[in-house]
This record gives structure tokens, C-alpha cells and sequence, in this order.
């Protein structure tokens, strides 16, 4: 039995419609595969390269986002507390981003570098970036949330869940405070230099 030219040229036309599906398909795969890694945020510090292992947070990170190290290290108490915060919020079309969470010592020392070299002195930067002996997002005990519509939530009702802001230049920075379910935040400071915790 022969096949006919026309039932040839279909097949011909099938498999050519099938090479070209899969190789649009690969380079789908490949232009995620690539997207992702373009997406992990990495602050490269002399040899070493620092990134999401070392706190760094991706862009859209929530605080339910457990695989991502600068969330799921943050101390439990305040990982818990900002959750049943994130979400009441959530009734409110709210979401928690996470700027940022717990951090690598290195990965602290380098932020603290370019604070030094943006602000122009070790004096300024303090204002803005603790030391990594200093720094409460090394312990895992501060959260900064991102999005304006978040800070203004946890401004008005943080105190609930035992959440406060610290420092008055800084919104979005939050620490678990569990005194403040029943008495409120204590006064904020004006920025990390004043914190006697920063002190010495």
C-alpha cells in the first residue's frame, strides 16, 4: 500500500508543526528558567556574592513565603505575630510585603558598607544601618514591611498583635514588642542612633 502525496505532505506538515511547538515550548522553559534567576537579588561584595540564602529578598515576597530564608529565620514570636496581623489585614485588601527580614552577619556588614559610602560617613550611616553585633534583623527579631498601605495598617493596629515601629525614620521597620498586646508601643526613637541598644 502506498501513501499518496497529499497524506505525505500533511505528515511533513505535522511534524514540522510539532518541532516548532516544542522548540517555542524550550524557549518558554528556557525564558522562565532565566526570568528566575535574573529575579534573585545578589549584592556582590569583593568575592563573595551574597543573595536570597543570606537574607535578600525577592521582589513580591510575603511573610507567608517560608522558602525564602529573610522570612522563615525571623524569629517565631515575630514571624507569628506579623502573620495574624498580615492576616486581619488581608480582610482589608492589605497584603504584608517583606523589604526585609533576618540577615546573614555578612550580609549586614555589606549593607552597612554602602550606607558608609551613600551617606559619607560611619556617623550618618548608623542612622539608617546598625552594625552586624548591633542589628536586631541579624537576630531575626525586625521585619521592614513593604508598601505604604501595610505601614499605615500596622501604624494604626500593630500594637494588637504586640508589633511596633521603632524608629521614626524608619515606617516600615517592626519588632515584636508582646508588652504592647495590653499597654501599646513605647515611644519610638528617632532613628537607631538613639536606641541604647545600638550604643557602645
Amino acid at each position: 500500500m502506498s501513501v499518496n502525496a497529499p497524506d505525505r505532505t500533511a505528515s511533513r506538515r505535522r511534524r514540522r508543526s510539532l518541532r516548532a511547538a516544542l522548540v517555542v515550548a524550550n524557549v518558554a522553559i528556557l525564558g522562565v528558567f532565566i526570568h528566575q534567576l535574573l529575579a534573585l537579588p545578589s549584592i556582590s561584595t569583593n568575592s563573595v556574592t551574597l543573595g536570597v540564602p543570606d537574607g535578600a529578598i525577592p521582589d513580591g515576597t510575603t511573610v507567608f513565603d517560608d522558602h525564602v530564608a529573610g522570612v522563615a529565620n525571623l524569629d517565631p514570636a515575630l514571624l507569628e505575630a506579623v502573620r495574624r496581623a498580615a492576616t486581619d489585614a488581608g480582610r482589608d485588601g492589605i497584603t504584608f510585603y517583606v523589604n526585609s527580614g533576618w540577615r546573614t552577619a555578612a550580609y549586614q556588614q555589606s549593607l552597612l558598607r554602602e550606607a558608609v559610602a551613600k551617606y559619607g560617613s560611619e556617623k550618618e550611616a548608623a542612622r539608617w544601618v546598625a552594625t552586624p553585633e548591633k542589628s536586631p534583623h541579624v537576630a531575626g527579631q525586625a521585619v521592614d514591611i513593604g508598601r505604604t498601605d501595610a505601614t499605615r495598617w500596622l501604624a494604626r493596629n500593630g500594637s494588637r498583635y504586640g508589633l511596633c515601629q521603632i524608629y521614626d525614620n524608619e515606617p516600615w521597620h517592626y519588632e515584636f514588642r508582646p508588652e504592647a498586646i495590653s499597654g501599646g508601643c513605647a515611644p519610638r526613637y528617632p532613628d537607631p542612633t538613639h536606641d541604647p541598644r545600638m550604643q557602645g
